[in-house]
């Protein structure tokens, strides 16, 4: 069989000139002000590119992410600032869970040693 003469060409969707979005764009699609998307910025919960002049560039796939903090922050009485250790312990657990199933429990979980306080007068050598 001979390859084909002309190389086979194939419609596709046209890419957007960038994958980023600006501050109000992230901000509309969020459902936020602006400055709060800032704030999220300034306390390290979400990523985000600077460009040349200053402004913020956000990933599409953070929105989830600030979705995740809005209902943290409507369910928890929690401030902002909390919210990224809560985020990161709540993964946390999701990683250790996704562990523990993927092991299948065949593996023994370790189990804790009962220790004895260091302090204990009739054990002390240094007791008088």
């Amino acid at each position: 069989m001979s390859p084909p003469s002309r190389p086979l060409r194939y419609p596709l969707a046209r890419r957007p000139a960038s994958a980023l979005l600006d501050e109000v764009e992230f901000a509309r699609r969020c459902g936020l002000h602006p400055e709060l998307v800032r704030r999220f910025w300034a306390l390290g919960l979400i990523p985000a590119a600077r460009h040349l002049d200053g402004s913020l560039w956000f990933s599409p796939a953070q929105v989830p992410a600030v979705a995740r903090f809005q209902r943290l922050h409507a369910t928890l009485p929690l401030n902002y600032a909390a919210l990224g250790l809560v985020c990161d312990l709540l993964d946390r657990i999701a990683d250790l869970e996704t562990a523990l199933r993927v092991r299948g429990r065949t593996e023994p979980v370790r189990r804790r040693i009962p220790q004895e306080p260091a302090n204990r007068p009739e054990r002390s050598q240094l007791w008088t």
